[in-house]
């Protein structure tokens, strides 16, 4: 997720451009840069980290023109550095991008066999070259941009323009966020709504596969294959701060709502449909002489593990444990070169786990990172990294970074197992396409928030709960009451459900919510068992069923319904409306849902 924003008008572009990528600082805060176009030539300002630094660039060498393009980086493909920043730049013609482009590793091959010289590590910078191709070739900045697109696949949102035609955007939608703000006599392309407010509240939404042409005087809209068409502009009237979050009233529900987006994009270019595999770029850690893995992480990530536990041992065959970093180190665990220790980390800042990872790695471990930030201090420390792409994470409570956590460590265990020939193909098939309907299916989730928000008004004020589940879902009730915790300050809990008549089975009377985690899976039955027991102590009994589960339902005081999925990946859907429960509920108690008191983004000391 990176910010993008464009203008063409009247007013000196770069200040614009600023004050735009400011708006846009939310989507990406690794690198950025600006084009601006004088005088039929192109001068580029980028600079590493906070985008603080690039004012300060801009303020020690301005620049001047009243047509430029901007930029803000959360990087995917190669390192946060200056030759990495965007706008990339080739032929008199600069870009931006924000997205994922599959197969810029073959099209790169392909331009150096062509000739071309690459400055960076990025997948954006093929897209100057192809562009540039075209205009070698005779064609206009319009038709260059359309025929270099062809040959892209992955989801991308671009801006570009050229020294050859002074005062002109090209834009390009394909599955990533791209809007056109429309003023008098100035125009604005942007990946969100808030660049463009300063400007103007007009703005045409692109849809999927097409393209837009600006200069002062208006906007010319078409297809990627050349048909023209009109779209009416829709006034908005949101506030700068409400457009910033995407009109929701916190960052927490605008990342909980991207999360089909982030595991498509953590997906992406991965899956092999019809070998039921997974592709994993530069994989080179040994598995042949694997005897054990240890998944080790903090909080949220630690949770993420203990499902991963689940998962590897069921796919892979190989004992796994999972281990709290904070404990790792000072237990003396039994490592050694036979062993594969994976590290989970948001951040890849978080100390305990860095720790535990340099380690391991002393004792002759190989060592894997699952992380979201590329260049983390975990990313460079580890052997081999999983990068999830969720995109900048600026609610504390972790949301869309966990459930794209449980996902790469689906996408590795089947990988495992296909290396070893511990699954086959046709089971890999199966996983692989119960993943690809995963977006859809927690977009069906979303459609049970109106009774998530009657539960939350109906429960807000009790002082306890506990979460229930068993098996894979056990986890998930840890996380559960974690979100709940951490920003509603309700006490929670959260236990095996074969565990409760070992002692939490005391606590249940009818001040005591209990949320049960019961979908139609193996241990299903059982679980009908415990949830009799809650309410034949007057507990009050909220459940996360399947869809068209009656038994259940009818057992219940209320109910939440989601769609029905394989084992390993029924404790994303799971997860989604425990975080809808805890945001409502923190809502209900008025809490400071983005920044709950004493906690922190990452962890950074021990």
């Amino acid at each position: 997720m990176c910010g993008i924003v464009g203008y063409t008008g009247s007013r000196e572009a770069s200040g614009v451009l600023l004050d735009g990528l400011r708006k846009l600082e939310y989507r990406g805060y690794d690198s950025s840069g600006m084009a601006v176009l004088l005088d039929g030539v192109i001068e580029l300002r980028r600079s590493v980290g906070k985008l603080s630094r690039l004012f300060d660039e801009v303020a020690k060498r301005p620049v001047s023109g009243k047509t430029g393009i901007g930029h803000t980086r959360w990087a995917t493909h190669g390192r946060p550095t200056e030759e990495n920043a965007h706008p990339h730049m080739e032929g008199g013609v600069a870009v931006v991008h924000n997205g994922i482009i599959e197969n810029y590793l073959a099209l790169k091959e392909e331009l150096i066999r062509e000739g071309a010289r690459f400055k960076s590590e990025t997948d954006t910078e093929i897209l100057s070259h192809l562009i540039y191709r075209e205009i070698r070739n005779g064609a206009r900045l319009e038709e260059a941009v359309r025929e270099a697109v062809r040959n892209v696949k992955g989801a991308f949102a671009i801006a570009a323009i050229s020294e050859h035609e002074p005062g002109m955007i090209v834009g390009v939608r394909v599955e990533c966020p791209l809007i056109v703000g429309i003023g008098e006599g100035e125009m604005m392309l942007a990946s969100d709504i808030p660049a463009i407010l300063d400007v103007t509240r007009s703005a045409i939404f692109l849809k999927d596969g097409e393209m837009v042409t600006l200069t002062r005087d208006g906007v010319k809209l078409q297809t990627l294959r050349g048909e023209r068409f009109h779209r009416e502009p829709r006034h908005i009237d949101w506030s700068p701060i409400m457009a910033e979050k995407g009109g929701y009233r916190h960052f927490m529900r605008k990342e909980i709502a991207e999360q089909p987006r982030a595991i498509t994009d953590t997906c992406r270019g991965l899956l092999l449909e019809e070998e039921g595999d997974v592709f994993l770029n530069g994989f080179d850690v040994p598995l042949i002489d694997v005897e054990r893995v240890y998944l080790t992480a903090c909080g949220t990530s630690w949770h993420a593990a203990l499902a991963g536990k689940y998962i590897f041992e069921e796919l892979f065959r190989i004992p796994t444990e999972v281990d709290l970093a904070s404990e790792f180190r000072y237990r003396n665990p039994l490592i050694d070169k036979k062993c594969l220790v994976i590290a989970l980390s948001q951040s890849g800042e978080t100390a305990d786990t860095l720790a535990a990872v340099k380690e391991v790695k002393r004792r002759g471990a190989s060592t894997i990172a699952v992380c979201n930030v590329i260049e983390s201090s975990l990313t460079r420390e580890a052997d081999w990294s999983f990068m999830t792409h969720a995109g900048p994470e600026i609610g504390v409570a972790s949301t869309k970074a966990f459930t794209s956590q449980l996902v790469a460590l689906y996408l590795l265990a089947v990988y495992f197992g296909r290396r070893t020939e511990k699954i086959t193909r046709e089971t890999g098939m199966g996983l692989i396409q119960e993943l690809l309907k995963l977006p859809k299916k927690i977009d069906k989730v979303f459609e049970e928030e109106g009774r998530i928000e009657a539960i939350a008004r109906k429960y807000f004020h009790s002082r306890d709960f506990i979460y229930l589940g068993r098996g894979v879902n056990f986890p998930i009730a840890l996380e559960g009451a974690l979100k709940l915790k951490e920003i509603s300050y309700i006490h929670a809990e959260g236990y095996a459900a074969g565990e409760m008549k070992h002692g939490p089975i005391a606590l249940i009377d009818e001040d005591m919510p209990v949320v049960a985690l019961a979908p139609l899976d193996a241990s299903y039955p059982k679980m009908l068992g415990n949830m009799e027991e809650v309410k034949a102590r007057g507990g009050r009994l909220i459940a996360v069923i399947n869809e068209g589960d009656s038994e259940a339902a009818a057992r219940v005081d209320d109910v939440i319904r989601v769609p029905v999925s394989t084992p390993f990946l029924t404790p994303v859907l799971l997860s989604v409306p425990l975080q809808l429960l805890a945001y409502h509920i923190a809502v209900n108690k008025g809490t400071d849902i983005d920044q709950p008191r004493n906690l922190a983004k990452s962890v950074t000391v021990e």
